[in-house]
């Protein structure tokens, strides 16, 4: 029988930007928190790197946003290019100007995010984090949950109030509640290369965030702040093949030509998925970020959406904890219907519709896509509109309505 070692009031499983988020959140509240995360140090994943605007207000609370800003690029302008004709449609967020102090997307790879965080939760009073401990079971009952980690030297049990599952697509905490993870994979790989080489040059008036339509080889062209990332479908199966020179040039001489001059720092392929979680409360263990949600990247929603989870998670639990509110379960329970509403209308949708406008081609459906985005951009109201809704602020109002 394992014996507890401590008592905390929440436990965070997963100390990546989602996760670390929460446990930073709940820390500055007062609010005694574990951290724990299986690998040694906040993973280095290289695939999200958008912050939105309200996500930067967010973070802002958690005194964090200045430092991204000084590390990260400034990403006012973005474009949706049609490859075949060269068209260009821009749209601007500093039209948002009136409603943020933050109108632009911020490049920055998310690890800079869960490394700051990390390392400034270890030196809160409220605050631990534990690197090398994995979320292995847990047990709840009415009053708390047996949470137990598995470290190099065993297993600890934690006696908690409350487990959030921020431990990513695989969710050991999602696995054990049993939570059905409805939704598809896509067909085709993502193949991700990254290079220091001056694409601006080769491709002028390129933005720092491109989303490229091609009924042949759609792409994702974005900077962060030392290199271009380069984001492909590929239909080879074979890893091997697909992280060679020859794709590597292959994807490059489309771009720009002479692929080979091109020196990549990455490469990496992943499988994409959209699914959402049938719930992401169980009684006190809740699920955030991909834990309860994967989509496909287009539109940077995926860390941003988990980062929204978290704050509306732990706004709630800051009441319920401090004793401010004794419906505890309605609290959470609406945790519940207000997140897994929005992913399903909004992250969800939106980035299916973002997909099929990049897949391009020549259909009649197609067409229409790009006749609309013509008419968005032309259109004051229905810019505002759709900057709004790009920028994640239509979907935490959306969020915030529900009771």
């Amino acid at each position: 029988m394992v014996e507890t070692t401590r008592r905390t009031q929440v436990v965070v499983a997963g100390a990546g930007p989602v996760g670390a988020v929460a446990a930073t959140w709940l820390a500055k509240q007062g609010i005694d928190v574990i951290l724990a995360e299986a690998g040694a140090d906040a993973a280095q994943d290289l695939r999200a790197s958008t912050f939105h605007p309200p996500t930067l207000e967010m973070l802002s609370e958690l005194g964090i946003t200045d430092r991204l800003v000084e590390i990260g690029l400034k990403a006012p302008v973005y474009h949706w290019r049609d490859r075949a004709s060269g068209e260009t449609i821009a749209f601007d967020l500093t039209e948002l100007s009136d409603i943020t102090q933050f109108p632009y997307r911020l490049q920055c790879e998310q690890y800079h995010l869960a490394r700051m965080l990390s390392d400034g939760l270890a030196n809160m009073r409220t605050g631990e984090v534990l690197f090398d401990h994995r979320l292995a079971y847990f047990e709840q009952d009415d009053t708390g949950v047996d949470v137990f980690l598995e470290s190099p030297m065993g297993i600890e049990k934690v006696r908690a109030d409350y487990l959030i599952g921020a431990d990513g697509a695989s969710s050991i905490a999602r696995k054990w509640l049993n939570i059905e993870f409805d939704g598809f994979t896509y067909p085709e790989r993502f193949l991700t290369l990254s290079t220091d080489y001056p694409i601006e040059q080769a491709m002028q008036g390129v933005a720092y965030v491109n989303y490229v339509s091609d009924p042949d080889e759609w792409l994702v062209l974005l900077r962060v702040p030392k290199l271009w990332r380069v984001l492909v479908p590929a239909q080879e199966s074979d890893p091997q093949t697909l992280l060679s020179d020859a794709t590597k040039n292959a994807v490059f001489d489309r771009i720009m030509g002479d692929g080979a001059q091109v020196r990549t720092e990455h490469r990496t392929i992943y499988r994409v998925h959209q699914r959402v979680a049938k719930k992401f409360r169980d009684g006190r263990v809740m699920l955030v970020g991909d834990a309860a949600h994967l989509n496909n990247p287009l539109g940077g929603f995926g860390m941003n959406s988990g980062i929204h989870d978290a704050v509306n998670l732990c706004q709630k639990l800051t009441v319920v904890l401090g004793g401010q509110d004794a419906a505890a379960d309605e609290q959470l329970a609406r945790y519940d219907r207000q997140r897994r509403t929005v992913t399903y209308d909004f992250t969800q949708s939106q980035t299916i519709e973002n997909m099929e406008l990049m897949r391009g081609g020549q259909s009649e459906a197609h067409e229409r896509r790009r006749d609309a985005l013509r008419k968005v951009a032309a259109d004051p109201a229905l810019r505002r509109a759709y900057l709004l809704r790009q920028a994640m602020y239509e979907s935490l109002d959306q969020a915030a309505a529900i009771e």
